[in-house]
């Protein structure tokens, strides 16, 4: 019986190419759905659940990361791979600390991707070397606590949607339509967040989703 494998990534060059190696490696490996943003992963799950999710952390809409999140919510047993550009501590350290099993680099995704299949597959860990240090150093255990985690935490799930698009550059009325929002209610999200994380200025708001690993650098 196949791995079955749904691979998301808003560029379809690099889903073609994953695709690529994974059909011509003849291994016993199924990519049996795609989606281009996070909210499709998650209507993908909902109607029918597969083996390994591998998740771009830079999607639109719904990154990586809290895609894993609620994936991991509903089914704590879903074994998640994130595909990343970003070797930093703390787009590794928000992977692992969700959940996520694996993390590989996507400039060696091509030489990685069916090992970190099948060893996620088997309910072990895999990272790219250039970023396995991290664990070695012992960084789940001594970063990413205290009073930021616990403002982070008290987000909802919209108020993370809209920060999240709020570092992606757009404006309040984008994101209304991107949400399907009304106006008003993006001006409510927004100060909420403010608020909550202790942030009054838009550039230091734009500056907190870069450090938090949830928008692009």
């Amino acid at each position: 019986m196949s791995i079955r494998v749904v691979l998301a990534d808003d560029h379809p060059v690099v889903r073609a190419g994953l695709r690529a190696v994974i059909e011509k490696s003849k291994e016993d490996i199924a990519i049996v759905d795609e989606a281009t943003n996070g909210k499709e992963v998650l209507e993908i799950a909902e109607k029918k659940p597969v083996d390994i999710y591998l998740l771009d952390v830079e999607m639109p809409h719904l990154n990586g990361i809290e895609t894993a999140e609620r994936l991991l919510k509903k089914d704590p047993k879903a074994k998640i791979i994130i595909l990343s550009i970003h070797d930093s501590r703390i787009f590794v350290q928000r992977a692992l600390r969700c959940g996520v099993k694996g993390y590989i680099l996507k400039e060696s995704a091509i030489e990685e991707v069916i090992q970190a299949i099948h060893e996620v597959f088997k309910g072990r860990f895999f990272l790219s070397p250039g970023i396995s240090n991290y664990i070695v150093d012992g960084f789940l255990g001594k970063v990413g606590t205290g009073e930021d985690k616990s403002a982070r935490n008290s987000l909802t799930k919209r108020e993370r949607e809209v920060l999240q698009l709020i570092g992606e550059g757009n404006t309040n009325k984008e994101i209304a339509q991107k949400l399907n929002l009304y106006l008003n209610t993006v001006h409510v999200h927004r100060r909420n967040l403010m608020q909550k994380l202790n942030i009054h200025k838009q550039a230091d708001l734009i500056r907190y989703t870069i450090k938090e690993g949830i928008s692009k650098l």
